[in-house]
């Protein structure tokens, strides 16, 4: 019935849509095997994509030939670039997307890509010999055979929903549960846990009174994901700001001796930085109010997706409490909030190309491995599917540095130090976040994925041509002056000192108060320089230009650990002959067995004099 594969990938969330993706882009058969394919891609939670970290994530993906930045763009309805008023590192793309479309043109976009086929199925057991995978099992009892397979489940794995004191069997709300995959891994000497995420209640937008809130517009300069020329829509959708009050927290108090999480009825973990609306109110008890996004699912629908207000408390309990919300008076609910329990498996089980150590050619990616949100998943979705045809191919396997990408990030963090709580990127997790800006992540990126033949020649001259471009912006400054009698009213007026002499436009656009658009004013040739050049260049040129001392200090900071993370180890070195090294040490870098010093030193429990008695055995 089947041939072959090279790949299959399990799962068609974001994770398994890029993995698919990427593994097909390169060359390989890719079977992508889902309970429902209407369902492929599906926005689980809420119809966004981006944010804090989060956003650098959909561009590295994007930089590097991946679909979600294309398919975010496509199905926006508001863009917003957060964090404008901190620092370039800080700076964070957000879309508001159409659900249902961006589902669709996920969907498109895989049937158009060459070496994708589709099944739907679940998929219940690998089939595993001497140690290595070669294909799976399906529920119907088919037998499918590949070199690779990737693990993208979601929160599928023995998945129970919650709501109040009623408990079912399903990975997402209306859709059945993933069984036979944990016990079949667990039995092949895997370790697994349990973790917890939500999702608030979906509304009537008909019943709402939008009067009584806050309007919440995006920005009008059409800021996007894709460094493609990928159109997006023209037309936009407003969001809302409202609050709950005392009297809403009163009324969900009332279903705490019901909930799940109060009950211990939910053994585990969610994800600490978005807790339940129960959660803010039992933890946050001295806050009179927490704020609720009201959120739109799309173009052409009423259904909206109310943001801040996830939980697991009985139904009645919830539309009680909603009632009581400035707007949502009149409230119709679409559907209640629930928690779900799901199986996943620690991920320091897994290499840093996301193979797993005990299964050969066997990866995983997305929530399987503890993490939460789209984009966490779809990019290790992408290097899994990278991975997995590198592998079967004998060829290197893409492994991204901390210092050249937030997905270097996420894996390193991971595999290395594991995770007990879903674990969700931040800004903060990233030593070198000035390096890794969303705007310069085709200059990162772009280079790797073209070497390993993800984009085109067309693609990375475009990208050549930008880094020229904004290289020639930054000359100009430092060969042409301001006029300190043209400029000095414009300083006064944006408060800042004026000028004793003529000074180079470069020193003038380091200070704190000076923008692009100022020195424009203040030399109107650097004006007329500047309109051959696209807006995202200009933008990258003043960045340069603005922190270029502490590009200096961080690239120095680099260079130093460099030293480290290009010292690799030996895979099977025995660090139980070490006796210098303390036992924990010992216990954990044989369980990790990381793959150069610089990871060494990132595992929990082993100290710098444990790090300088490997240096030493090392370069024996």
């Amino acid at each position: 019935m089947f041939y072959k594969y090279d790949v299959i990938v399990v799962g068609g969330g974001h994770a398994g849509c890029e993995a698919a993706a990427a593994a097909a882009n390169l060359g390989s058969s890719v079977l992508l095997i889902t309970m429902n394919m209407g369902v492929i891609a599906q926005m689980s939670c809420n119809p966004a994509m981006g944010g804090v970290a989060k956003g650098q994530i959909v561009r590295e993906i994007d930089a590097m030939g991946g679909y979600s930045g294309i398919i975010a763009d496509k199905t926006t309805i508001q863009f917003r670039m957060l964090n404008r008023s901190k620092g370039p590192a800080m700076w964070s793309p957000r879309t508001q997307n159409d659900r249902m479309r961006f589902a669709e043109e996920w969907r498109l976009a895989l049937e158009q890509t060459p070496n994708v086929d589709f099944w739907q199925d679940m998929v219940s057991s690998l089939l595993v010999k001497e140690g290595k995978v070669c294909g799976v099992k399906t529920s119907l009892g088919v037998e499918i055979e590949s070199n690779a397979v990737v693990l993208t489940n979601g929160t599928f794995l023995n998945g129970v929903i919650h709501i109040g004191e009623k408990k079912m069997g399903g990975g997402r709300t209306a859709e059945k549960a993933a069984t036979g995959i944990t016990e079949q891994l667990v039995g092949l000497g895997f370790e697994s846990g349990r973790m917890k995420t939500g999702t608030p209640p979906r509304v009537d937008g008909r019943s709402l009174d939008y009067s009584k809130m806050e309007e919440q517009w995006g920005d009008d300069d059409g800021g996007k994901f894709s460094y493609t020329d990928t159109m997006i829509p023209t037309e936009k959708r407003c969001c809302w700001i409202t609050y709950t009050n005392p009297e809403v927290h009163e009324v969900l108090k009332e279903g705490f001796e019901k909930s799940p999480m109060f009950t211990g009825r939910i053994k585990g973990l969610g994800p600490r930085y978005c807790p339940s609306i129960e959660d803010k109110i039992n933890r946050f008890a001295e806050r009179e109010r927490h704020q609720i996004f009201v959120e739109p699912e799309g173009f052409n629908t009423v259904e909206i997706y109310v943001n801040g207000f996830s939980t697991s408390l009985p139904e009645d309990i919830q539309l009680k409490a909603l009632r009581l919300i400035p707007g949502f008076e009149k409230v119709k609910m679409f559907r209640p909030g629930y928690a779900i329990e799901y199986d996943y498996f620690p991920p320091t089980q897994l290499n840093l190309s996301l193979e797993t150590k005990l299964i050969n050619n066997l990866f995983f990616a997305g929530q399987i491995n503890g993490t939460t949100g789209y984009e966490e998943a779809a990019a290790q979705g992408f290097i899994a599917g990278v991975n997995a045809h590198q592998k079967i191919n004998n060829k290197a396997a893409l492994i991204l540095k901390r210092s050249e990408s937030y997905i270097g990030v996420l894996i390193d963090d991971l595999v290395t130090k594991g995770t007990e709580e879903p674990y969700r990127m931040f800004t903060s997790r990233a030593e070198h976040r000035l390096l890794l800006r969303q705007d310069n992540a085709d200059e990162r990126l772009s280079p790797i994925a073209f070497e390993l033949g993800l984009i085109n020649q067309e693609r990375i001259d475009k990208v050549k041509i930008k880094v020229e471009n904004s290289l020639n912006i930054v000359k100009y400054t430092k060969e042409h002056s301001a006029n300190k009698e043209i400029a000095n009213p414009i300083l006064e007026e944006l408060g800042t000192s004026t000028l004793n002499q003529n000074v180079k436009l470069f020193a003038l656009l380091g200070r704190p108060q000076i923008t692009m658009s100022n020195l424009r004013r203040i030399n109107s040739d650097f004006d007329t320089f500047l309109k051959q050049f696209d807006r995202e260049t200009i933008e990258q040129a003043e960045i340069k230009i603005k922190y270029d001392s502490y590009f200096e200090k961080e690239l120095e900071i680099v260079a130093k650990m460099k030293k480290m993370e290009d010292k690799e180890i030996y895979a099977e070195f025995n660090y139980h002959q070490l006796n210098s090294l303390s036992k924990e040490a010992r216990e954990k870098l044989m369980k990790i067995k990381p793959r150069t010093l610089g990871q060494a030193s990132r595992i929990s429990g082993v100290t710098p004099s444990d790090i300088s008695v490997l240096m030493v055995h090392i370069s024996k």
